[in-house]
């Protein structure tokens, strides 16, 4: 039997849980409930039930899932409110505006025996689970670096993304993607976090930043994300022990260099602009393999089959509360370090 989801917030992202919802082989939707009334019309047009009020979600016995998808700000108080009223939980990201926030909803969960989770869905994007394959594949070897951009030239929407208030900003939005994508790329103890933030199109928060992660192991990650880029960067670059890995575009599959042999007997200086270089004379054909990996498959559907499954007992939950917080604790720590400069903050992983 289906699980009956009802959703909080029927904003772009609400209306995108509503949309699959309605199509899903696991979930049904219940209805929604928003506070503005254009939105509601929305999902009646849709011929969705619209709930009077929060509180009608909570005394619905039908309902198994309460979605939050409100701006960040009010996650806490519906979060806590569902999951004490017998209701599973699935929040939008980022979950909290800090730390505390986000383990008074774990501790809310632990007490009521109810799952609660996140969703983190762009561990579902292609381009994504490109890179893991590749680094899963150990065929170019141990990652040295990675790479990871998002970049666009409208600034950030003209709503509550562009106010502090609500939890906007460009860490708070795409960055807690973009690092949760990475930790689990490079699951290494962190060491140090280092971010400067930019504000070109608003002063009230940031509209893109640069982030830098350096694990214990050595290696290292670099986040960026840009809302002023006319000319976007690749959206992934990485560097192995034996190559390297390339992805433009999320529409475009990766591009792999591998490195069969280091040394050649005779590296031919090339004429640049300004001179000859032996030491970056291009490879060839007989020192590497180059090739392309076909874009895997993804199914979003999936994060509500494994939701349901772990409600029901049969499988553990995707995306964890641990996790949850190590994205959380990196995102301070990124604000933390943009207030002092950019200064390399030391990350406290027992935290």
């Amino acid at each position: 039997m289906k699980k009956r989801i009802a959703i909080v917030g029927y904003g772009g992202q609400g209306g995108w849980h509503g949309d699959h919802a309605l199509k899903s082989d696991v979930v049904e939707l219940a209805g929604i409930y928003d506070i503005k009334p254009a939105r509601e019309e929305v999902a009646r047009a849709k011929g969705v039930h619209v709930y009077p009020s929060f509180e009608a979600i909570l005394e619905d016995k039908t309902v198994d899932i309460v979605v939050c998808a409100t701006p960040n700000d009010v996650h806490e108080d519906i979060v806590v409110r569902s999951l004490l009223s017998g209701k599973n939980v699935v929040c939008e990201k980022p979950v909290a505006l800090s730390l505390e926030s986000l383990d008074r909803m774990i501790a809310a969960a632990k007490e009521a025996g109810k799952l609660f989770t996140v969703h983190q869905n762009r561990r579902w994007d292609v381009d994504f689970l490109g890179m893991k394959s590749i680094i899963e594949s150990g065929n170019i070897g141990d990652v040295i670096n990675i790479e990871s951009r998002v970049h666009g030239s409208r600034g950030i929407p003209s709503d509550w993304r562009a106010q502090k208030p609500y939890g906007g900003g460009m860490i708070l939005d795409w960055g807690v993607h973009l690092i949760d994508q990475m930790l689990k790329l490079i699951p290494d103890r962190i060491k140090t976090v280092a971010c400067r933030c930019r504000y070109i199109t608003t002063t009230e928060v940031d509209d893109g930043f640069g982030l830098n992660i350096l694990f214990e192991s050595g290696k290292t990650a670099y986040i960026e994300v840009g809302t002023y880029n006319f000319l976007p960067l690749p959206r992934f670059y990485m560097q192995c022990k034996n190559g390297t890995a390339l992805i433009t575009d999320w529409r475009e599959e990766a591009q792999v260099v591998k490195c069969k042999y280091w040394h050649e007997n005779d590296v031919l200086p090339v004429q640049t602009a300004a001179g000859i270089t032996k030491t970056m004379a291009p490879r060839d054909e007989i020192t590497t393999d180059t090739y392309t990996v076909a874009r895997p498959t993804s199914d979003v559907h999936d994060f509500y089959r494994n939701l349901v499954l772990a409600i029901d007992g049969e499988a553990e939950q995707l995306i964890k509360h641990a996790e949850v917080r190590r994205v959380l604790k990196v995102m301070e720590a990124a604000f933390e370090s943009d207030a002092k400069g950019g200064a390399p903050i030391a990350f406290d992983e027992e935290r």
